[in-house]
């Protein structure tokens, strides 16, 4: 349903190159690893066996395998991810918190206002303003690339350095879920509150960094760990607009490199391990929660 095809997009790539358009028919024809004339229930079938066998085909513009291609990339990403999902929810569960603590408070006006803020702003937008900012105007941050040039790759500092370094932008980028993670947790933390057993807490005479630790926090953080595992999958598929930003090359900019190359096997493992990130993080959310929170596991 994609208009053009793998065919047309390299054979015209070829001919602005000053090659014979048929002469860049025949080298895109000896390049090819699909056949367009097999019938589509025939290659669907293909494709779905060799699947189920871990062959997601050969990349048509990068010449590779599909699977060599997504394993050098997905760590990349993989990254940035945990970096900024682990950032993000301590920042908002601590904001959370306090919001809740010292609710209608001045303090709670300007940090829901902030979290509203945080929460509206899409990610990229605030990519494209750090990257103004921080990058090209103060040169405090590289523009784009994911590892530092000319060090030695390793376990090394200046290397390690530098990953850091470039991925600090794209990272503090995703930070913009800490305002949904915040309300999220205020919201939590009122409701555990208003409590039967905080009264009994108190009455037993328990200090207020007993009861906000051991009872308001942790009982307020367990339905924000369903939030967390479905943020894990939903952030996979906001990396193919940040890595492109930042020509961050993880997983999100070769989909999104496929997507203009029309490399149909390379675009299709892309969606694929996306969409298993997503429905994996379900799918634990929902068999382990009740570990997570013993109330609910007995309740069935």
């Amino acid at each position: 349903m994609m208009p053009g095809n793998i065919m047309g997009a390299m054979v015209t790539r070829l001919a602005r190159q000053g090659i014979n358009p048929a002469r860049a028919r025949e080298l895109v024809e000896l390049r090819m690893t699909i056949d367009p004339d097999e019938p589509i229930p025939s290659a669907y079938v293909s494709y779905v066996s060799n699947t189920l066998q871990g062959d997601l085909g050969q990349s048509v513009f990068y010449g590779q395998p599909v699977t060599d291609i997504i394993a050098q990339a997905t760590p990349w990403t993989l990254f940035v991810l945990s970096w900024a999902v682990f950032i993000s929810f301590f920042i908002g569960i601590a904001i959370g918190a306090l919001m809740a603590y010292w609710e209608g408070g001045k303090l709670d006006v300007g940090l829901t206002s902030y979290a509203v803020l945080m929460g509206s702003i899409p990610f990229y937008v605030l990519a494209i303003l750090l990257l103004i900012f921080m990058s090209y105007r103060l040169g405090w941050f590289p523009s784009g690339g994911r590892q530092p040039t000319g060090a030695d790759p390793g376990f090394n500092v200046v290397y390690i350095s530098g990953i850091i370094h470039h991925a600090a932008l794209p990272i503090i980028s995703m930070l913009v879920a800490s305002g949904v993670a915040s309300l999220g947790m205020r919201g939590n933390s009122i409701r555990v509150l208003g409590e039967d057993y905080l009264r009994v807490a108190r009455l037993r005479g328990l200090s207020d960094i007993t009861i906000s630790t051991q009872y308001v926090a942790r009982n307020a953080v367990l339905p924000m760990y369903t939030t967390l595992l479905i943020s894990i999958g939903e952030m996979f598929g906001g990396s193919i607009v940040l890595e492109q930003v930042f020509q961050y090359r993880g997983l999100g900019w070769y989909m999104l490199s496929a997507t203009h190359q029309r490399d149909y096997p390379l675009m299709m493992g892309g969606f694929m391990v996306i969409t298993l990130a997503m429905v994996t993080a379900l799918l634990l959310a929902d068999l382990t929660y009740g570990y997570v929170d013993p109330r609910a596991r007995r309740s069935q």
